[in-house]
């Protein structure tokens, strides 16, 4: 099994009220690379440009990601900087260097058509479609997804709608689904959405966690998990993303098909990994990072949210007991 993804690399500037920091590894396709690995080899397509420190090559190379997709050409890499407020949950954009980002056209070596999940990470969706083209006629995928933002709705809505009728799942943030369908109901945003042709949209809430609608009528709900304190949140929904699909594959690996069930947990492992990712700048709290500890932070979130057995018990002892006392 493998996913492949297409995305940015860059290098980012991170400025939050207790430290700042440059130049650090970025991107959308990075953050989703670093951690779908976790569950399965990631096949990365991207650019960027020779300033790219071979650092950063070798700590993909080291995590499972493939890196014979990621041209490197003469130039800039991808150059963004943010600002932070205090609460952490507002940003400012200080600036975006597109670099040789600008005239990325992406291009699939043979092998990575035949991934079983393909994942298009938050680029132009011209450049979404144009990756579509190239795995048409792939036998081997099992599962198209795809990232988007703002941006795109505004000013690509015709390919960005096109796109979404040809993948299986659409990962989106809350406030981007009802930008989309300019409605205020969230569901029946997702309805509007899910339309179109996907099986699965899945809702990013950022602190509060996300949101898994179904084309049949499946709703299910996962919270974010309780941090003590939060580093730096770039990059939390593309680590999600990578939580969520990385999961996924790992079950096709096992399973060979993918149910239900396995949708909700893959929920849960996008937010573990997204919790994790704020605990340290850029994606430095990867290093390091093990499927253990995936697994015991999985087991808190089972701990802090089943309560159907407690109350199935207590809800049955109120009813004997009602039984008990009538007349």
């Amino acid at each position: 099994m493998a996913i492949t993804v297409v995305g940015s690399v860059a290098l980012d500037r991170i400025e939050t009220p207790f430290a700042t920091q440059d130049r650090v590894l970025g991107g959308a396709a990075s953050y989703f690379a670093l951690t779908a690995s976790l569950y399965d080899t990631v096949n990365l397509v991207g650019v960027v440009g020779t300033d790219f420190p071979e650092s950063y090559l070798e700590e993909l190379k080291a995590r499972r990601v493939d890196t014979e997709g990621l041209q490197v050409v003469p130039g800039k890499t991808f150059y963004w900087g943010g600002r932070y407020h205090l609460d952490l949950n507002t940003r400012d954009t200080l600036f975006t260097e597109l670099g040789v980002f600008a005239d990325f056209h992406p291009t699939l070596p043979e092998r990575y058509r035949d991934a079983e999940i393909v994942f298009l990470a938050n680029i132009q969706p011209q450049l979404q479609l144009d990756v579509l083209r190239q795995t048409t006629n792939s036998p081997s995928i099992r599962l198209r997804a795809l990232d988007t933002m703002n941006l795109w709705i505004a000013n690509e809505r015709e390919a960005l709608t096109e796109v979404m009728r040809q993948v299986d799942v659409v990962l989106i943030a809350e406030d981007e689904v009802r930008q989309y369908a300019g409605v205020p109901s969230l569901r029946t945003a997702a309805r509007h959405i899910l339309d179109l042709g996907p099986k699965m949209l899945v809702v990013k809430q950022g602190s509060y966690g996300a949101l898994l609608f179904g084309a049949d009528g499946s709703f299910f709900a996962a919270p974010a998990y309780p941090l003590e304190e939060v580093h730096d949140p770039t990059g939390a929904g593309d680590a999600f993303a990578g939580g969520f699909l990385g999961y996924l594959a790992q079950r096709l690996r096992e399973a060979g098909s993918l149910g239900a069930q396995d949708y909700r947990r893959a929920l849960i492992h996008g937010n573990i990994l997204g919790s994790f990712t704020c605990e340290d700048f850029g994606c430095q709290r990867f290093h390091g990072l093990t499927p253990e500890a995936i697994t015991a932070r999985y087991g808190e979130f089972v701990h802090f949210t089943h309560f159907e057995q407690a109350w199935v018990v207590a809800y049955a002892t109120e009813m004997a007991t009602r039984e008990t006392l009538q007349p």
